[in-house]
């Protein structure tokens, strides 16, 4: 297997693990810095490394589109074609193809969709998925799913399970390279026994990983958790759990308190760009004009911007200062996996529940 699991120590169900690949290891919990196009906007590869991020995300959608696989392939892989040695994960473009366009056909053996660059009618389908990444080349590719809208009706989220499952085990079928761990992903809404029965589907085929998708995407936090405990206790206690597009504090850490390894999500980034800054006293709203005169750092705490005022930031947003974007988001991105490695401790101390209400306190 190219990827294994090692739990190192638990607290309850909150898990100290280390994964560890052909390249080599990641600790986790682990939050996964999202590079949509190739690169974390704002950042380059040298911030990966001030920031010690394990794992950066590609998005095979847009990757596949712009410049396309076979431009990446030909350059030696996504590793190489970025300049970024560290550890790469791949999504399956599954949700952005279902999220992005008006005229998507979904059928049993995939997916007719128009590319958003150029128009073009394109099909998609779970061998495509594999294909595609395996030519990217990253260390972690997801398998191809259906993520349904929610709301939806109880019997389209049926069918969304059924097809993911039958998607995974004809990926797992058509996957080949050795260096590169295939994932299923768990689907099944906010429904927790559709959960349960997804995953317990999905572990049967013995993926090296599993994804937990379709959550954080509408429904209350009340709502997401019984659906993903429900999927936690059907998965393998020996592969990792990577809940997909979670990255605000108050889910990461109850999702971790219940036994997920894995998170990444576009939100720091994003509201880096909109002048909002995580810090340990809560979130910060730049475009407020009480900061305009404010000398104060964005957070004390945080070494990506502690040299800089709130003022200042402000004024480099308001005349639309790149540089203020870039600051933000090293900023909220540091937070994030700081966030994520003070849980790493606390799991080993023993002390997760406090850690967790702590947290939750600022946050919830």
């Amino acid at each position: 297997m190219s990827l294994t699991y090692e739990l190192l120590t638990s607290d309850r169900q909150a898990r100290r693990g280390r994964i560890t690949t052909p390249r080599g290891s990641i600790e986790t919990p682990v939050f996964m810095p999202v590079g949509t196009r190739g690169a974390v906007i704002h950042l380059d590869q040298r911030d990966y490394l001030d920031l010690e991020i394990e794992v950066v995300l590609g998005n095979t959608y847009h990757l596949m589109l712009r410049p396309g696989a076979e431009i990446i392939d030909a350059l030696g892989g996504i590793h190489a074609f970025t300049s970024w040695d560290g550890h790469m994960l791949t999504d399956s473009g599954g949700f952005q193809v279902m999220s992005l366009n008006d005229n998507v056909d979904v059928d049993d053996d995939g997916v007719t969709f128009t590319s958003i660059y150029d128009g073009e009618k394109l099909r998609f389908t779970p061998e495509d998925a594999v294909s595609i990444q395996e030519r990217l080349g990253a260390d972690i590719q997801m398998a191809l799913d259906v993520c349904s809208a929610l709301p939806s009706p109880e019997s389209e989220v049926l069918l969304a399970v059924q097809r993911t499952h039958d998607w995974a085990e004809r990926a797992k079928a058509t996957h080949r390279r050795s260096d590169q761990a295939l994932f299923g992903i768990v689907q099944g809404g906010i429904d927790p026994s559709l959960r349960s029965r997804s995953a317990k589907g999905l572990a049967s085929l013995d993926f090296p990983g599993y994804g937990i998708g379709g959550l954080s995407v509408g429904e209350t936090h009340g709502e997401m958790m019984p659906a993903l405990s429900a999927a936690i206790a059907e998965l393998p206690e020996d592969r990792p759990r990577y809940l997909m597009g979670v990255g605000d504090p108050v889910r990461i850490v109850d999702a971790i308190r219940v036994g997920v390894d894995m998170f990444d999500c576009v939100l720091p980034t994003r509201l880096a760009r909109h002048g909002t800054v995580l810090t340990s006293e809560g979130k910060l709203n730049l475009r407020n004009a009480k900061h305009s005169r404010d000398d104060q750092p964005l957070d004390p705490l945080n070494p990506m911007s502690n040299g800089f005022s709130r003022a200042y930031i402000r004024h480099l947003m308001q005349v639309k200062e790149p540089t203020a974007a870039r600051i933000a988001t090293l900023h909220n991105l540091w937070f994030l996996l700081d966030l994520v490695k003070r849980a790493r401790t606390a799991i080993e101390e023993g002390r997760y529940d406090s850690f967790r209400l702590e947290t939750l306190e600022i946050w919830a």
